[in-house]
């Protein structure tokens, strides 16, 4: 399964992610945002069978707590922003979600090297809030009126991560 950018020939019309609001993102948004107005990217998981998995992820900042942000300056800070992620139902429970979650880190750290970057963000809805929190994503705030909750995952912890796993 190859992992790359959303292509305008890709055909985003059968994804389905049992989620109706990402699903119209999806098909609908996905390809203005990154073509027309350039205010994200969408990378996806594809094979021959068509799209398994996208996220859509853009540059932000935010200024973090003082309990999360440690030596960090105390103001606008450059992050990634992972604004919308869906794996299609058909192939759920194959780890696609991680995955996604591993090559966003990887994109956060060349963004970091090229011009700066000290984490991902995402403002989590309430039914995906236990998912990044298992991979390490601490809230920020309380949750909002529309019921999401921004999340943080600092880039120094999935760096150490990786290094705990590098042979030695």
């Amino acid at each position: 399964m190859e992992f790359r950018s959303l292509r305008k020939e890709d055909d985003r019309s059968r994804f389905s992610c049992g989620n109706g609001d990402l699903d119209t993102f999806f098909r609908r948004f996905a390809g203005q945002n990154q073509f027309r107005h350039q205010i994200g990217v969408t990378y996806v998981f594809a094979d021959a069978s068509g799209v398994a998995a996208f996220v859509t992820v853009a540059a932000h900042s935010l200024k973090l707590p003082d309990g999360q942000r440690g030596s960090l300056p105390d103001y606008q800070l450059p992050v990634l922003l992972i604004a919308r992620l869906g794996v299609d139902a058909g192939r759920s429970g194959q780890g696609l979600g991680k995955r996604l979650l591993r090559e966003c880190c990887a994109l956060a750290v060349e963004q970091s090297e090229r011009f700066g970057c000290v984490g991902l963000a995402t403002d989590a809805k309430a039914d995906a809030v236990e998912f990044y929190r298992r991979f390490g994503f601490t809230p920020l705030a309380d949750p909002t009126e529309r019921g999401t909750q921004l999340h943080f995952l600092a880039l120094r912890h999935f760096l150490a991560e990786v290094k705990a796993r590098s042979p030695a």
